[in-house]
């Protein structure tokens, strides 16, 4: 049944791209990195330091009854700004005063603290996609920080925004998937070029654009067995077809990359490269 539905999501793709697409469209809630307690998104090098979030930091999550999960690592904030000091001679001097917090993400981070977002969304959980995610043997660590998402190698780490900055419940799942085939390729499982190379061929070269296509592909298929890709597979070709274009438009590539995607779904699905069974 496998072999059939990877065939079919293939075959689909492919119609979908020779249909021409639209643009692709981000499937969540782009969330700046916030103060958990105020909800004021942070400023200027901040952004850079944070994903998406909300934070706080020790002493406020002591405060409001949480506490930190063991074993987390604080992450750092900025703060400066302008103090006025009178000199010896009644002059008033502007230094900068520079200070750093350290922080904790509350979702991933914490225990006892609930989200103060407002503009999320209410889903259930899928049971069949609930199934392959926790089918997962030797899966990375998986986290939901709002904002981003992606697979890191170097941590064997997880990270897609939760359930509820999705407006589509089926699109969390394909986000999820997607992340989760590119952990195979991880040295320890697959041990695939387009994941154990990373460092050595950055955002936009051809080894890097060509594993996008292996876990959009990968993931269209594991919503196929979930029996989701209806739901999902327009903007998974618009996505395909956004990587393509900086193949040259290469659609054989899209054979070579299926046939890695099976691979990493019958890992995900605890079914190695054995043929399927029916």
């Amino acid at each position: 049944m496998s072999q059939k539905i990877y065939e079919m999501v293939t075959e689909r793709i492919i119609e979908k791209l020779e249909q021409g697409v639209v643009p692709w469209k981000r499937p969540f809630i782009k969330h700046p990195a916030v103060n958990w307690r105020t909800q004021k998104p942070y400023k200027g090098v901040n952004r850079l330091l944070l994903d998406g979030g909300e934070y706080a930091t020790f002493k406020q999550i002591k405060e409001a009854g949480g506490k930190v999960k063991s074993g987390e690592k604080a992450q750092i904030v900025i703060f400066w700004k302008w103090i006025e000091i009178e000199n010896e001679e009644g002059e008033i001097k502007k230094f900068p005063l520079l200070r750093y917090y350290s922080v904790f993400e509350i979702n991933t981070q914490c225990e006892g603290l609930e989200s103060k977002r407002m503009d999320t969304f209410e889903h259930e959980p899928l049971e069949k996609c609930e199934e392959i995610v926790k089918g997962y043997e030797n899966a990375p660590e998986i986290r939901h920080v709002s904002g981003r998402a992606y697979y890191r190698p170097a941590d064997d780490i997880i990270n897609v925004p939760g359930m509820k900055d999705f407006e589509k419940i089926e699109e969390y799942y394909s986000t999820l998937f997607h992340e989760m085939v590119h952990s195979t390729g991880h040295e320890s499982r697959l041990n695939r070029s387009g994941v154990r190379d990373l460092s050595e061929n950055p955002f936009g070269s051809e080894v890097y654009s060509k594993e996008e296509l292996v876990a959009e592909i990968g993931a269209s298929m594991l919503c196929g067995i979930a029996g989701i890709e209806n739901n999902t597979i327009d903007n998974s070709a618009n996505y395909i077809q956004s990587w393509l274009e900086k193949l040259k438009n290469d659609k054989k590539l899209i054979v070579h990359a299926s046939q890695q995607a099976e691979k990493a779904c019958n890992y995900i699905l605890g079914k190695g490269d054995l043929e399927d069974e029916d």
